[in-house]
């Protein structure tokens, strides 16, 4: 289980100011239609949610690969760091412990991981839920407010898990 640095919420960060500036509609067209605009930010935000869970599934093949991804990350956010502002690179970010997943809350995130394949495949906004998932991967799991959100997240996808097999079984 690898664990964000600085440089991965760096990267983090970067990813959601791009967003967020990209987004951006102007003050007008957001007091004139407030939903539609923050409508437009919801592939982001479900495909953050699905990063955060993903990085919290810590075996098999979407577990490696987002651990693989965190670490990456980490590390180009160090490199950037360190060659680009003179900082310095492999300072630990991340909370205390993961919240793990149950094994219901595990069948869940494989659902939502063969959901968001499709979504990647078919979708319009797929670099949304690229950049959505990547996002949700460096900050999910640091220790700032943004990775508060990785607890919640990871109760409620247990508790679906747990309801929908229980009620299966």
């Amino acid at each position: 289980m690898n664990f964000v640095t600085i440089g991965g919420v760096t990267v983090g960060f970067c990813i959601l100011a791009s967003t967020l500036v990209k987004w951006w509609p102007g003050t007008k067209a957001l007091r004139s239609d407030p939903l539609r605009q923050l409508a437009r930010l919801l592939p982001f935000l479900a495909a953050w949610c699905y990063g955060v869970l993903a990085v919290l599934s810590i075996g098999g093949l979407v577990g490696w690969l987002f651990d693989s991804w965190l670490w990456i990350s980490s590390w180009l956010g160090d490199v950037a760091l360190v060659w680009g502002v003179g900082g310095q690179g492999g300072t630990r970010a991340s909370g205390v412990q993961y919240l793990p997943l149950t094994q219901p809350g595990a069948g869940v995130t494989l659902i939502l991981t063969a959901s968001m394949l499709a979504a990647l495949k078919v979708s319009g906004r797929r670099d949304d839920l690229f950049m959505g998932m990547w996002c949700g991967l460096t900050l999910g799991t640091s220790a700032g407010v943004a990775g508060l959100a990785a607890v919640p997240l990871a109760q409620a996808v247990n508790w679906l898990g747990g309801t929908l097999y229980g009620a299966v079984v």
